[in-house]
């Protein structure tokens, strides 16, 4: 980047790169909410600088209402609704998209004013510009998820184009947190080693799971096989490759979705002890390691009780939540590990 770097990063960044974090926290659970609620549809139309305000008459709502019923999933999810039940659902899809415009204004003109000032930390610029960029390409992918679900025969949104919005979710997520912990530490050059190849290889298989789990929410695939440890009555159900080509049936099968994401669950776990076991002895990576286990504790019940309560609203959203603080601290325990993840016990 053709951008001076020799004037020291006012303090007030490392705020900034924390609120953005919250943002985006915030932005992956009202997402969250916005699908399990069935309200991603509700405003068919792409409106980025018009639609930021929402119906603001009466006849407004009417005209927006009829909008939604001439799309094929009013039919199917929500034949008998008023205009009350309307406005709940437009709300939530307001909202997301209302957090996107903030999100990316409050990436932009903090970063516009640190460019022009020329105090952009040095050799970070281009992190900084990936991450504007991909904010962009993710209102994009919001826009042509949405639209896959207002075609004829579609009662949803595509489930590959919603795990590929929730996907660059978390990469903008994980850019802004390795940001932030620099930060933390003044931006300070240290180069660290990083030895073994565990930490990383968890990393991708939480990443794995989180983008499972959307498959699992975009099929509705929780609300099927509610029973906990054998899925109707056997471990791999008889349902697993009903569908032909047989790579569909990871896809689009909720048997076999299901299924795999037990399996990463369990995957995930052992992954886990593996690398606890190997960096035992590591103080900087003893803390992060106990929040750790405890999250995956934690994530690995709350799924089960998701699963057998056939996945209500409230336990959904706690569930992809948990999966947000599981990727915080697999990012932290990446961050401390490259710095000092070469006082390994062997």
């Amino acid at each position: 980047m053709a951008i001076s770097f020799e004037k020291r990063a006012p303090g007030w960044v490392t705020a900034w790169l924390g609120f953005m974090v919250l943002l985006v926290i915030a932005m992956i659970v009202i997402g969250g909410a916005t699908r399990l609620t069935n309200s991603g549809l509700s405003i068919t139309e792409w409106m980025p600088i018009r639609g930021a305000l929402p119906p603001l008459s009466e006849e407004a709502w009417i005209a927006e209402f009829e909008k939604y019923k001439q799309i094929p999933e009013f039919e199917a999810e929500h034949p008998g609704m008023d205009l009350n039940g309307f406005r709940f659902i437009y709300f939530w899809e307001w909202a997301h998209r209302q957090l996107g415009r903030i999100i990316g204004l409050a990436f932009a003109i903090p970063l516009l004013i640190l460019t022009i000032s020329r105090r952009i930390p040095g050799g970070r610029g281009l992190t900084f510009f990936s991450v504007l960029l991909l904010i962009g390409i993710q209102g994009a992918i919001g826009w042509w998820m949405v639209h896959s679900g207002l075609q004829d025969g579609m009662v949803a949104v595509s489930q590959y184009r919603l795990a590929t919005h929730l996907g660059m979710a978390f990469i903008i997520l994980g850019f802004l947190l390795w940001l932030f912990f620099e930060s933390l530490r003044e931006w300070r050059r240290e180069t660290g080693r990083g030895e073994g190849w565990l930490p990383p290889i968890f990393l991708l298989l939480v990443y794995v799971q989180i983008i499972a789990g959307a498959f699992v929410a975009g099929t509705n695939s929780g609300k099927t096989y509610n029973s906990w440890p054998l899925m109707d009555g056997r471990f791999i159900p008889s349902g697993y490759w009903f569908q032909s080509p047989w790579w569909r049936n990871l896809f689009e099968n909720t048997a076999a979705i299901q299924f795999n994401h037990r399996m990463l669950a369990y995957a995930l776990l052992g992954l886990f002890v593996a690398l606890a076991f190997t960096y035992r002895r590591n103080a900087m990576l003893l803390t992060p390691i106990i929040v750790l286990a405890l999250l995956l504790c934690w994530q690995i019940g709350l799924g089960i009780w998701t699963l057998l309560a056939v996945a209500p609203l409230n336990l959904a959203l706690l569930h992809q939540f948990s999966s947000v603080l599981v990727f915080i601290s697999t990012m932290w325990l990446i961050y401390r590990w490259k710095r000092h993840g070469n006082k390994i016990p062997f």
